[in-house]
């Protein structure tokens, strides 16, 4: 008897009987446990930059929304779940939500004018530390790097910061290579 959905396409990769969208239960493990183990490494650095400890504990829950888990897991992972980079195409969306839902994210701090410039506000001293904080925990998540300093004089020329903003992140820095615990303003 002929198979009647043969000829069909479903969208479907008979090689690995996935859809192109859909992620298997081993590439959301995969996520999941990387989402972890940056929140835990942003909860250990928050100690380290003077980030109340609250900060840490509901840094980047957003990322549990279906609007930023689905799309940022169809990025780094594949329906296996093994690493990549396969940028989706409602990965742009999710991570601008990503960055308007938290804070600690400099380009929630950048006001947009109707003349189609823009400035960077001030961003209050509880987020910065939680963005240096959010840096060092991505950098060990990642490459198992804590130092955050090479990374940001590397991108500091794209990042539109307030001037105390900058200095406040440059001072929280500053501080962490001393290694003498918290960098605070009362140093």
């Amino acid at each position: 008897m002929p198979d009647p959905n043969e000829g069909r396409d479903y969208g479907i990769d008979c090689q690995r009987n996935t859809h192109p969208k859909m992620r298997s239960p081993r590439a959301h493990l995969a996520y999941l446990r990387y989402l972890m183990r940056h929140k835990w490494f942003v909860l250990l650095a928050c100690r380290r930059t003077g980030t109340p400890m609250w900060r840490g504990l509901v840094h980047d829950m957003s990322k549990f929304r279906p609007s930023e888990w689905f799309p940022y897991l169809r990025t780094f992972y594949d329906p296996l779940g093994d690493k990549q980079y396969e940028p989706d195409p409602d990965f742009d969306l999710a991570w601008l939500l990503h960055q308007r839902r938290n804070p600690h994210h400099w380009q929630a701090w950048i006001l947009r004018a109707d003349d189609g410039g823009s400035k960077a506000l001030r961003m209050p001293e509880a987020f910065a530390r939680e963005m240096v904080a959010d840096w060092i925990g991505a950098g060990r998540a990642i490459s198992g790097r804590s130092d955050p300093r090479p990374w940001y004089d590397k991108s500091k020329h794209k990042m539109k910061l307030h001037p105390e903003t900058r200095a406040l992140v440059e001072q929280i820095m500053d501080g962490l290579e001393g290694g003498n615990g918290p960098c605070t303003n009362n140093q």
